[in-house]
């Protein structure tokens, strides 16, 4: 046989293509598994040596079961502070509702186990919270813009309702009228939590996993809750079985209620842009040339008078109508200095108004702010004219404008909206 005929043979003979291997076993975080593809193509995993201890064990099941898959590496800053706090905040509110109903069926002249008080707890509250739905009907735009706000509005609300139905018993022949207020306070409250969940819940996704955020979240809701009633129980049948007792704990219940629910807005990165989380990315950028992320800015808001100016940021208010903002006289000379823009800016006294076009967005908005604080800054410094310094600042913004947003949004910013509440707007 020649060497010509041998390389021939080698070639008739078929070529074995290596075999993926059917099983196999992985090690990860001292845990075994073994990996089985199975007749009909399906991968089944089972657990074959758990080396961690049954504390690790533990924490890990509770992880799994209450936090969203992939933490903390699937959810933004902060969300574990948010946790802790939205427990504290549930499971105060749960004890409460439970001594605020026994009071109210005291009060109608009932004297109720613990347990009947945690199950008629329900019944009451769900009337009132349709008229709340009613009264809060036109506040969501509000809520868009001030989430974190409305969210501890909420919580006094319910304090408050559920404050004047521990008070009940005091004044049994006002029952009607304290407990038909207590609930209403109370529905108002649920509304304004349940409205402003979404937008929170948002703030923490990182991965497109909203559904799981939001399933893991109620889940701590949940389980905080039955604990909270089952303190409530406790305190019902001893320490609150008078209204002195419920005088004392109350109170510190709702100092912890309403501490637990500011403290877990704080946590929260909100990304979206309103007029005051606006006016401190400018006023950072203004003075430092950097972009504050929405982790960085969440411990500076001002959660109960969002409306505050700032000055480094040009002092700008944002949302008066257009008539009441700007004189009929200057509307043709500031669309010359703006010309294709949607925002209009009139300098008054001691503040800059802002009026947005119908369809402006975040991006716009952020145009008109750094303009503003542009202007505000040439006018300190060189004391130039109010219209040389906006022609100047305007120059100015546009030559910045487009790294400046390619950062917002590098750091997790959304520009393409701008909530600015039930402010007006206008449309040329």
């Amino acid at each position: 046989m020649n060497l010509l005929e041998k390389i021939k043979m080698q070639k008739k003979e078929p070529v074995k293509e290596p075999q993926a291997p059917s099983n196999w076993i992985e090690i990860s975080h001292s845990i075994s598994r073994r990996y089985h593809f199975q007749s009909d193509g399906q991968l089944s995993v089972s657990v074959v040596d758990d080396s961690r201890s049954v504390a690790h064990r533990t924490v890990d099941t509770f992880l799994n079961k209450f936090f969203p898959s992939g933490y903390p590496y699937s959810v933004n800053e902060g969300y574990l502070r948010y946790t802790q706090f939205r427990a504290l905040q549930h499971f105060t509110s749960a004890t409460l509702s439970v001594l605020s109903t026994q009071s109210l069926l005291f009060a109608a002249g009932l004297r109720p186990t613990p347990a009947q008080a945690t199950v008629v707890s329900w019944v009451l509250k769900d009337g009132m919270e349709h008229v709340g739905k009613l009264i809060c009907s036109n506040l969501g735009a509000r809520m868009d813009s001030e989430p974190k706000r409305w969210r501890i509005l909420a919580d006094v609300l319910y304090d408050l309702g559920t404050g004047l139905e521990v008070l009940s018993p005091l004044c049994p022949q006002l029952f009607l009228e304290m407990a038909g207020l207590g609930n209403f306070a109370k529905g108002m409250a649920v509304v304004a939590a349940r409205a402003t969940r979404l937008p929170i819940y948002s703030s923490f996704a990182k991965e497109g996993n909203l559904s799981d955020l939001f399933a893991k979240g109620e889940a701590i809701s949940t389980l905080f809750n039955v604990l909270g009633i089952g303190a409530g129980i406790q305190l019902a049948s001893t320490i609150c079985t008078t209204m002195q007792g419920k005088m004392i704990v109350g109170p510190l219940l709702s100092v912890v209620h309403v501490y637990g629910v500011i403290e877990e807005m704080r946590a929260t990165p909100i990304n979206t842009l309103n007029p005051q989380r606006t006016a401190m990315i400018v006023a950072d950028f203004v003075k430092t040339g950097k972009i504050s992320s929405p982790a960085d800015l969440r411990y500076k808001e001002d959660l109960l008078f969002p409306g505050r100016l700032i000055e480094d940021a040009g002092n700008v208010k944002v949302g008066r109508a257009l008539h009441k903002a700007i004189k009929p006289s200057k509307l043709v000379e500031l669309k010359q200095i703006f010309p294709e823009e949607k925002f209009l800016l009139s300098q008054e006294s001691k503040w800059v108004e802002m009026v947005l076009e119908h369809n402006a967005t975040g991006e716009d908005a952020l145009r008109g702010w750094l303009v503003a604080a542009y202007a505000a800054d040439m006018e300190k410094s060189f004391h130039e004219p109010t219209t040389s310094a906006l022609q100047a600042a305007y120059k100015k913004m546009n030559d910045v404008i487009d790294p400046f947003l390619s950062e917002l949004q590098v750091k997790g910013w959304h520009t393409d909206r701008f909530l600015d509440g039930t402010g007006s707007r206008f449309a040329l």
